[in-house]
């Protein structure tokens, strides 16, 4: 079925690559404001030579592009994640490589950026091997442009998140690098984006924490129970027709982690399990560890993940010390930390990590200017916060952790 699902798509996917840049609510009723509304925008055109504002360009991170694809094109049935922060051990990898039924492996190193309060999956890969097991696996300018230190990345996803310049910030840190898009061509199930590995280091990538998994003709299934006895419980394994068919394995333990800069790398990640209803169900030792219920200045009770409480606390008290706590609306506090897919999707949100926290959810609505006071926008952001009014599809009433600050 895999090998169907991979020939089907290459016509859909060279007929992307003609498309080449540079070639031509849920109710708010206490819960988080989520939308998987897009942005209503067009795709732009962006040149090669292009720099991000931030003074990165493609070139700062080119490798040796690949040749021409000499092997065949190979199905993506599985894909094993290793728990936590860890690259799966060689071990492990040379088993699943001697299984029967193994016709070909791939490790790719996976992780995880908020691209507007949307969690979206970043692999970085070795663009001459992975390609095998795309439907743009022929398509050589693709993988040229991602080995020269380019994007490659769904026209869909590429829509909500490029800027002006079609470059894509990889992460909600304030100081997150920008990557330049050099295709418009979907991925392997579960990946959203794919970068070299010069880029995956400087995003925090796990070196070789993922494996890819072609069976060909042999089912899945039978490789699965293999892999169960082989992994013990240590890896996630993840049936990649189940992902086509529901968005997700619903039956794998999943992983959620963040890459991108310190903010991430303070929050940690946690593994978990999908239990209907749109929620999920965190690792109880990550919640225990991270997630804290404290009493704040103006909205009272508040229940975040702990690194985002005393840069909260500090922006709230300068609100009041600015005479500016009847511009915060108690009553219309939406929520920080809920363990939950944003909604009609099987993507998750900030506020399943607990570092996003919605505002004033009347007259703030996803899409307008929102009507929250200014200055308390400006203190919000002083103490860390990223505006979701700043966004391409403006989201006014949010407010994520995007820099540590220290609260004194």
């Amino acid at each position: 079925m895999g090998a169907r699902r991979t020939a089907a798509g290459l016509a859909v996917a060279l007929a992307a690559v003609a498309a080449l840049v540079g070639c031509g609510s849920e109710d708010n009723g206490g819960t988080p404001h989520e939308s998987d509304s897009a942005s209503p925008t067009t795709s732009q055109s962006p040149s090669t030579s292009a720099s991000a504002s931030d003074g990165s360009s493609p070139d700062d991170h080119a490798l040796e592009p690949p040749g021409p694809l000499t092997e065949p094109l190979r199905s993506a049935d599985i894909l094993v994640v290793a728990f936590g922060r860890k690259s799966l051990p060689d071990e492990l990898v040379a088993g699943v490589e001697q299984l029967d039924g193994v016709q070909a492996t791939e490790l790719v190193d996976l992780g995880s950026v908020s691209l507007e309060n949307e969690i979206a999956t970043v692999a970085g890969v070795d663009p001459g091997s992975y390609r095998r097991f795309t439907a743009a696996g022929q398509a050589d300018e693709v993988w040229q442009r991602v080995a020269g230190g380019e994007l490659a990345i769904g026209q869909e996803l590429a829509d909500k998140a490029q800027d002006s310049e079609a470059f894509v910030k990889l992460g909600n840190d304030k100081d997150a690098p920008k990557v330049h898009v050099g295709a418009y061509v979907d991925q392997v199930l579960t990946v959203d984006m794919v970068v070299n590995r010069s880029w995956g280091k400087e995003i925090g990538l796990v070196p070789g924490n993922a494996l890819l998994i072609s069976t060909g003709i042999t089912s899945p299934q039978q490789v699965q129970k293999q892999l169960r006895r082989l992994t013990k419980g240590a890896a996630s394994i993840q049936m990649l027709d189940a992902v086509a068919q529901f968005g997700l394995d619903p039956d794998a333990t999943q992983t959620a982690y963040l890459s991108g800069g310190s903010v991430a790398a303070a929050v940690g990640s946690f593994s978990y399990k999908v239990i209907g209803g749109g929620r999920i169900a965190p690792d109880p030792a990550w919640v225990s560890a991270n997630i804290r219920t404290e009493v704040v200045p103006i909205l009272g009770s508040v229940t975040c993940h702990r690194v985002v409480l005393p840069q909260l606390r500090a922006a709230l008290i300068e609100v009041q010390q600015r005479g500016l706590a009847d511009k915060i609306h108690r009553d219309q506090y939406a929520g920080c930390y809920y363990p939950r897919f944003i909604a009609n999707s099987s993507k998750l949100s900030l506020h399943s990590f607990g570092i996003a926290l919605d505002l004033n959810v009347a007259g703030n609505g996803r899409g307008t200017v929102g009507e929250i006071d200014r200055t308390v926008v400006s203190i919000f952001k002083k103490w860390g916060f990223g505006w979701g009014g700043d966004w391409k599809w403006t989201d006014p009433m949010h407010f994520e952790m995007n820099a540590l600050v220290e609260a004194r």
